[in-house]
């Protein structure tokens, strides 16, 4: 039997607790009902500029993302068993050669902070959860997960979140959340009402 797919997008500020969620509630509805896609993944690839250039992009505007490949992608979710998404190197700031297969599920999960600014994807959602959190708190988080897993340097983590993070959050990101079916505001996400209410139409979905 054919498997019919829901498609759900998560969005919200860097930091705000978007791959937690995703990782919550995949754990809870296993890997086999639930199929995470980051955004992230459909950076451009930037391999044909020089290093000192790359780093000088502005990766949280929205011309930094491939949306047309996103959009073709999720297509062929609807159509294929099995779709191959890029894998970003956040590191060197380029698209590897590698590729992720991605199953198809019951739903899709798409995370990231730019999910809801491209309508044709937008329109493909049947449900969006915005995560709503202050701009000090995810400053703090950005500054520690750069520094353990992104090899950057307290300086220039200050520079970009000043410079470009929180500019474009204002800019392009906050006013997504207009688009949101679920805002989730509380510190403790998996307890909150929201949440509660994010699992009943998935369950929905699932039945």
């Amino acid at each position: 039997m054919d498997i019919k797919t829901h498609i759900i997008g998560l969005s919200g500020g860097t930091c705000s607790g978007k791959t937690y969620l995703s990782k919550s509630l995949q754990n809870f509805y296993g890997k086999n009902k639930l199929t995470i896609i980051k955004l992230d993944s459909y950076y451009h690839d930037l391999s044909h500029l020089k290093f000192e250039e790359r780093e000088k992009n502005n990766f949280d505007h929205p011309e930094s993302f491939d949306y047309e490949l996103l959009y073709n992608d999720i297509n062929k979710i609807f159509t294929q068993k099995e779709v191959k998404i890029p894998v970003y190197d956040y590191k060197t700031h380029t698209r590897t050669k590698r590729f992720d297969t991605i199953n198809k599920t019951n739903i899709i999960l798409i995370e990231g902070i730019l999910v809801f600014h491209n309508k044709k994807i937008r329109d493909l959602m049947n449900l969006k959860c915005f995560l709503d959190k202050p701009c000090s708190l995810r400053k703090k988080l950005r500054l520690n997960r750069d520094i353990e897993s992104r090899d950057r340097t307290v300086e220039s983590i200050n520079k970009q979140y000043n410079n470009s993070v929180e500019p474009m959050y204002k800019q392009f990101i906050e006013k997504t959340k207009e688009h949101a079916d679920i805002i989730i505001k509380e510190d403790s996400i998996v307890n909150s009402k929201a949440f509660a209410i994010l699992c009943d139409k998935i369950n929905k979905f699932l039945n």
